[in-house]
């Protein structure tokens, strides 16, 4: 065991006081623990072949979103609270199950997919809009 009774008689007032702080910085300053920073996949990319989305569509689903409330939680190049529509469309590949899919998250919500930001629902947007915004949005690949 440890004999601190010079240091009591040194600093009487001290010697727990500067036992203690040489303990704690004994123990924290180990030079073999390494900390590795871990990225984290904020899309998260699902693999799969683009079919092509009509121009004249993606035009019509993006007048659809600027005249919604879409701009209030996204932005299209940048995360906001909810994710970037650029983000977005590089998680899904353009196929029709990923815009029904959408399209349907849209009208109903969600949470969860991009983090704990919560989707709030739109039920009042028809099913057709809904997929011509997708459409929009995952034009912008």
């Amino acid at each position: 065991m440890l004999q601190i009774g010079w240091i009591r008689k040194l600093y009487p007032m001290y010697g727990y006081s500067l036992l203690l702080i040489i303990a704690c910085l004994a123990a924290c300053s180990n030079p073999d623990v390494k900390t590795i920073p871990q990225k984290i996949d904020y899309i998260r990319a699902i693999s799969g072949k683009n079919d092509s989305i009509p121009v004249a569509i993606a035009q019509k689903g993006e007048v659809l979103i600027a005249y919604s409330d879409c701009y209030t939680c996204h932005k299209e190049n940048r995360k906001s609270i909810g994710p970037a529509f650029k983000d977005i469309a590089k998680r899904y590949p353009v196929q029709r199950v990923f815009i029904d899919m959408l399209a349907q998250k849209v009208i109903s919500g969600g949470k969860g997919a991009w983090g704990s930001a919560t989707m709030s629902d739109h039920p009042k947007v028809p099913i057709e809009d809904a997929k011509v915004m997708v459409s929009y949005i995952l034009s912008l690949k």
